[in-house]
């Protein structure tokens, strides 16, 4: 799978290939894994994982509207019935201006 192309399928505003180069080190792990490598939005435990690993523990948010904004984000990538983790990922710091985080210095 292209993650990259899959990222520019569905991001808003042109594509941040550092955060994105960050992001792909960082998650490689993850995404090596058939079982890990998707966010499955028909599971609750999932995007509760998703709240409180990435957008809480990773990216430090504390706002009350992320469950929607993960909901967004299912409803925004619904055409796609294997949402890659990556890609969510991306969208989702992308959403909270937290791209910066995966950029090295």
């Amino acid at each position: 799978m292209d993650h990259l192309a899959d990222v520019k399928k569905f991001a808003k505003k042109p594509v941040n290939e550092a955060a994105f180069a960050g992001m792909s080190k960082a998650y490689a792990l993850v995404m090596s894994k058939p079982d890990t490598r998707y966010v499955a939005c028909s599971d609750p435990a999932e995007l509760e994982r998703v709240r409180e690993n990435f957008l809480k523990k990773k990216l430090g948010l504390k706002s009350a509207d992320l469950d929607a904004t993960v909901k967004a984000t299912c409803e925004h990538m619904k055409a796609d019935k294997t949402k890659s983790r990556l890609t969510f990922y991306y969208l989702l710091a992308e959403h909270y201006g937290k791209l910066d985080a995966f950029v090295k210095k």
